[in-house]
């Protein structure tokens, strides 16, 4: 009979508020100084950014006209710049400044940049909270990103839950997402739908197209929400979800939000004088716990793996699904 460990970081209500909310704030994760050098660094990259060897490849949310061109399917163990959607006109010339025309950043800051492969694989903080979590037996990191919410200019992003476009059988995507800056209403703080993981099933995946490019595959048996304790009618994030009453979470710079793959949230545009910079990466469960197979449009390469978290696994989690 496995024993219970000792809590390490979170505290077990906090732990507790994860598992019903389906997301959790932690502050403070990061101190000043590693915040402020995260941000410092982001704006070198953004610096470094050279337009005149760029393909010009746009970040979309959009179910209709998402990104897939070889740039993207191939930014899974590099350092690619990925462009507003109004960024670039009919002629493929930026409609301003470059700094101010990046999305964001990705996908593999966690393993190539020093900065950023500090705060994420080399972070004993971040270990002791994944042992705490208990969401993975053996979790594996598999994508990063810089995400630039500028100010006026930050487009809104729809409601959604991660576990579609990182998918896994059983569903095991969980989002680390570390605000850099100052995250309020007006500049595009994050909302969420709290619950919804336990009433929300993953109704359809982000896929590489046979043909090329990308798009989402309807799920034949979508798996069940994340939890057998709810009785809770059951809803799709395109049905009926945006009827719920989302709740806007405010953060400090250096915040960590913990966001379960099932969980809807959503960003509006930022509206405000301020930007919204944010550091994202994603976990999820290894072999022979989940299933990641070859339609996810990120993949590991030989030289590139996917990098595990925890020396050693944890026995026993606390993510559950329904059978």
């Amino acid at each position: 009979m496995a024993v219970a460990q000792p809590l390490e970081y979170l505290s077990q209500a906090q732990i507790n508020k994860f598992y019903r909310d389906g997301y959790l704030v932690v502050p403070g994760f990061l101190s000043q100084d590693q915040t402020s050098s995260l941000l410092f660094r982001a704006k070198e990259l953004l610096d470094e950014f050279t337009p005149e060897d760029h393909p010009m490849t746009k970040f979309t949310t959009s179910d209709k006209n998402h990104v897939g061109d070889d740039y993207f399917l191939n930014s899974g163990d590099k350092i690619r710049y990925f462009l507003d959607e109004d960024a670039v006109d009919s002629s493929g010339k930026l409609t301003r400044d470059k700094a101010r025309a990046v999305n964001k950043i990705g996908h593999a800051l966690h393993e190539l940049d020093p900065v950023f492969r500090k705060v994420t694989l080399e972070n004993d903080r971040l270990k002791a909270l994944a042992r705490d979590l208990r969401f993975h037996h053996d979790p594996v990191a598999l994508q990063s990103m810089v995400i630039f919410k500028q100010s006026q200019t930050g487009g809104a992003v729809p409601q959604h839950n991660d576990s579609t476009f990182l998918y896994t059988s059983p569903p095991s995507a969980l989002g680390f997402w570390i605000a850099l800056e100052k995250c309020t209403p007006m500049n595009g703080a994050l909302s969420f739908l709290p619950g919804s993981h336990l009433t929300t099933p993953i109704t359809k995946r982000f896929i590489r197209l046979p043909g090329g490019g990308t798009g989402f595959e309807q799920l034949a048996t979508p798996p069940p929400p994340s939890s057998d304790i709810s009785e809770k009618p059951k809803e799709t994030a395109s049905e009926g979800a945006s009827q719920g009453n989302y709740v806007l979470e405010s953060c400090e710079s250096g915040d960590l939000v913990l966001i379960h793959g099932s969980v809807l949230h959503k960003s509006e545009r930022n509206t405000s004088a301020h930007t919204r910079f944010a550091y994202t990466f994603h976990m999820i469960d290894s072999s022979p716990y989940v299933e990641y197979d070859e339609k996810n449009w990120l993949q590991p390469t030989d030289a590139m793996p996917f990098s595990r978290i925890l020396d050693v696994p944890n026995e026993i989690t606390l993510s559950t699904t329904v059978h």
